[in-house]
């Protein structure tokens, strides 16, 4: 495989060479001063998403990379914009995300690695801030902060359970204020989810300025702007904004850019990556984390709230051995046939397209085909599609490349333009003037099926908290279980006669919304027995091997 230099990647989205900055040979920063050159043209947007994910895998980035690649093989000028990978998942359990096979993102071993180094700007901003905090907790000065009462959390983009609780300060008086602190992931930091949705420089450093960060004795909030942190977050920030250009395994444009945990935060790529692709693309192919339960439902509910976007469809990704495990199948038969079980798992599939029913979105099913799906399970797929109105589309991509993908972007192709006379309009499941209380229930309720919400009396107490910091209109972001549309991860197909409990409460005022937490959410992941990074090798020649599942 012969990669393309990135300036011809650049160039075939029509993007001059000044406002491609190269990273290396394939790699590159595309400026932001790119968007005002276009004006107001816009492109057509497809919301990538999936069922709930299921132990083998569904391979929605794949899938999402292959659509790409078909529709550019269909002659249409298109990019994929996705997220960048986190060093945790890369090391722990899921390894990298490139997608795979002949449907992945290139430099792979770059993109999974340190890339950019954008997760190590966003650390070193999220540390910054966690200085500067305590050093105000130290001094009294700028502002003084009550020890026991910071809010702020350190990061490091790992998975590593031992740092979830720490202590920090100890050592004497000279080193600072004894207090129970922790560490997130990169991924889950305010400061990830702020980048995702700022629209520029100016945006950015007013987003970190509201980030609330602890409480002044006398019990007043007290904000990153308060202790002079926001202007040194955005210059260490300030390459990290510009979304990255890289490619696709056939050479087509990719935007990879940001990557807010799919649970804890909003789990998009980049606004900033989203319009830069509309501006200059046909077609952009996105996709949301986990499940059209989470990520789907932020990328609407928050991202296109934020930002006045709408897609003009969704592409659902499925498999037949993930709809046969959630139709109860066990997990080392999901590849066998079996019809009964396919057909009871049609029952989950059924919930997630009422869900994009109730955003007022056309859809088309993408089955992601594995060697052992038969053709009778197939059939049986597209005839429950039809009879709901959506067209299936079964998609080769993992071991054809874009060759693999051409009927699911004929489907595409055909979803969107039934589109141009009429585009989906925004259709949000609450306002955001609703209580919060309201705005939880509108998501369990409506798509994660849910009879109510109860909240714990802590919960209750964090709602309180946020009304009195002005957070009450914003939009809610669930931290939920991805493994079930309901709270418990043992919960498989479509749970009914459930009540949804809220533990917790966390405003995020910079990034704009407010977190819901259920169940046993954790924002710094543990590595498994056997960790992803015992499979990695680097060979003689500098190639890294074992970063991908399967490799």
């Amino acid at each position: 495989m012969t990669l393309r230099p990135i300036a011809e990647v650049g160039a075939e989205l029509g993007l001059s060479p000044d406002d491609v900055h190269p990273w290396g040979t394939h790699r590159a920063k595309v400026s932001l001063g790119a968007l005002a050159k276009q004006g107001s043209r816009q492109g057509r947007l497809v919301l990538v998403s999936a069922i709930n994910p299921t132990p083998p895998g569904e391979g929605k980035t794949t899938m999402s990379v292959a659509l790409a690649m078909g529709l550019r093989r269909r002659g249409r000028k298109v990019v994929a914009a996705l997220r960048e990978p986190s060093l945790g998942p890369v090391f722990g359990v899921k390894g990298g995300g490139t997608g795979g096979g002949q449907a992945s993102l290139e430099p792979a071993a770059d993109i999974n690695l340190h890339f950019t180094g954008d997760l190590h700007a966003i650390t070193s901003a999220n540390n910054l801030l966690a200085a500067l905090v305590d050093n105000a907790v130290y001094y009294g000065h700028p502002v003084p902060i009550d020890s026991t009462r910071v809010r702020w959390r350190r990061a490091m983009d790992m998975n590593d359970r031992f740092l979830r609780n720490v202590i920090v300060g100890l050592g004497g008086k000279a080193h600072g204020v004894p207090r129970e602190g922790a560490f997130d992931i990169t991924a889950a930091s305010e400061v990830m989810a702020i980048l995702a949705l700022s629209e520029n420089l100016k945006d950015l450093e007013a987003r970190l300025g509201r980030v609330v960060v602890g409480l002044s004795p006398d019990g007043k909030p007290v904000r990153a702007r308060d202790v002079d942190a926001a202007a040194a977050m955005v210059a260490l920030l300030k390459d990290a904004l510009m979304p990255n250009l890289v490619q696709t395994r056939e050479g087509g444009p990719a935007l990879v850019h940001a990557g807010p945990f799919g649970n804890i935060a909003h789990g998009c790529s980049s606004v900033v990556g989203t319009r830069m692709g509309l501006a200059y693309a046909d077609e952009v192919v996105t996709e949301a984390g986990f499940g059209f339960d989470l990520g789907a439902e932020k990328f609407l509910d928050i991202k296109c709230r934020s930002t006045g976007l709408w897609p003009r469809g969704v592409v659902l990704v499925v498999t037949l051995r993930a709809l046969k495990y959630q139709g109860g199948a066990p997990l080392a038969r999901v590849a066998d046939p079996d019809a009964d079980a396919l057909a009871r798992g049609f029952d989950h599939l059924e919930k997630h397209l009422e869900s994009v029913r109730a955003f007022g979105l056309p859809a088309v099913l993408c089955v992601n085909r594995f060697p052992q799906d038969t053709e009778a399970e197939l059939d049986a797929l597209r005839a429950f599609g039809r009879e709901r109105g959506v067209e299936t589309a079964v998609c080769e991509g993992f071991t054809r490349g874009g060759e693999g993908a051409l009927e699911l972007a004929d489907r595409v192709l055909a979803m969107l333009d039934a589109t141009d006379a009429s585009p989906p309009q925004p259709r949000f499941l609450y306002d955001v003037k609703q209580s919060p209380e309201e705005k939880v229930r509108a998501i369990a309720r409506t798509v994660y099926g849910a009879d109510d919400v109860a909240f714990t009396a802590s919960a209750r107490k964090d709602l309180e908290m946020v009304r009195e910091l002005g957070g009450a209109e914003l939009p809610v972001c669930m931290a939920k279980t991805h493994l079930s549309l309901s709270d418990d991860p043992t919960k498989q197909g479509r749970p009914r006669g459930f009540t949804l409990t809220v533990r917790e409460v966390r405003l995020s005022a910079g990034a704009g919304f407010m977190v819901a937490l259920t169940g046993d959410i954790l924002t710094m992941p543990g590595l498994p027995k056997e960790p992803a990074a015992r499979r990695i090798t680097v060979h003689e020649d500098g190639r890294i091997t074992g970063l991908m599942q399967g490799e």
